[in-house]
């Protein structure tokens, strides 16, 4: 028997209130199958009543709760879930169920795709990173050796579901932590969604339900043409190079960068890359950078060899050399583009001065 390849196994979010969605029908396929979900503080708080009481199939499901927060996506936390649904006797024909942001997302996926050589996983995204990024794609990941997403896997949910109605939970921070993975979709893919986000000054009171599917939509289009991350996908990492290294580096002190304050800062350094390297004509750095300093505050370190550091482990890179997504233009990324340090140096010499 052949294997279906990772693309034919990928499989289409639904859109829309959960009660209305196809969920209870797979729950009801599940049964009488052992079913977990996965939350962390803020979900088990706000979120997982909802849950418990709108489907009557996750009456007896085990609730595992982790702490929140980008510092326990880590092997740690790993192994205790797997030990709970060891010790609760889940095999690969039950279903865990992750309902929660990105952390929540991304941890959940890797420990199912590894349990048992692969547990069926459901991802109801609650924040708004997680609903246009983190839940759609297919990656799994969690942070290793103080590198982010440094171990992971490509397995697909068996389904996800994106009811906007849980964002009605979320504190502004988070809007923005999500509205930067929005402005990245634009920049690499959109010129006229990018008009659009510009435009707004109060994200939580002014960002539509519309434009948030639009932001979905791009995302699964690249992923749909290249599940694997073999091509165009790369352009999903725009700002994630640089980005990633500032929410590493500043994950262990006292100052931690969300997800998406720090790919905001690291669009504004590739940005600027992209100028200096790609021609990226001036008015359109400027026009970038005035809608990434409204939202977002800078914080980017002295230390640049420690960045830089933290960029040669990312994923992008090949044959020895950093590689970053540039941009030409609003709407045309260009990805696998090599940097050298003297001219990521340079970069951050832009951003202080001009700070």
């Amino acid at each position: 028997m052949q294997m279906a390849s990772f693309s034919e196994q990928l499989r289409p979010f639904e859109w829309g209130p959960l009660l209305d969605s196809s969920f209870s029908s797979i729950l009801a396929q599940y049964a009488p199958a052992k079913i977990a979900i996965l939350v962390d503080e803020n979900t088990h708080d706000h979120c997982l009543e909802f849950l418990l009481t709108a489907f009557e199939a996750l009456a007896e499901a085990e609730v595992i709760l982790l702490p929140a927060g980008e510092q326990n996506k880590v092997l740690e936390v790993c192994f205790q879930i797997w030990e709970t649904l060891t010790e609760a006797g889940f095999g690969r024909h039950d279903l865990l169920i992750n309902l929660g942001g990105g952390v929540v997302t991304d941890l959940g996926g890797f420990v199912a795709s590894v349990y048992k050589r692969g547990l069926s996983f459901i991802n109801i995204p609650t924040s708004l990173l997680c609903m246009v990024d983190a839940s759609i794609g297919g990656k799994t990941g969690i942070d290793f050796a103080g590198y982010k997403n440094q171990l992971g896997t490509f397995q697909e949910p068996i389904a996800t579901y994106i009811d906007t109605g849980f964002l009605a939970t979320l504190p502004e921070v988070e809007w923005r932590n999500g509205f930067a993975e929005l402005l990245k979709h634009a920049l690499i893919s959109d010129h006229v969604l990018w008009e659009k986000l510009s435009k707004i000054q109060n994200i939580q009171q002014e960002l539509q339900s519309e434009t948030i599917q639009q932001g979905v939509q791009i995302k699964n289009t690249i992923v749909e043409e290249d599940p694997l991350e073999k091509g165009k996908r790369k352009i999903l990492n725009f700002g994630h190079t640089v980005g990633h290294a500032l929410e590493s580096y500043y994950l262990d002190t006292d100052q931690p960068l969300s997800h998406g304050h720090a790919v905001a800062l690291g669009m504004l350094i590739e940005a600027q890359l992209s100028q200096m390297k790609l021609g990226l004509p001036d008015e359109v750095l400027c026009e970038i950078k005035a809608v990434i300093h409204k939202f977002y505050a800078p914080q980017i370190p002295n230390d640049v060899q420690a960045i830089w550091k933290l960029m040669q482990q990312d994923k992008k890179n090949a044959q020895g050399m950093v590689r970053v997504c540039l941009l030409r233009q609003i709407g045309t990324c260009i990805y696998d583009q090599s940097l050298s340090f003297e001219d990521f140096e340079k970069a951050l010499l832009y951003f202080r001065t001009e700070e």
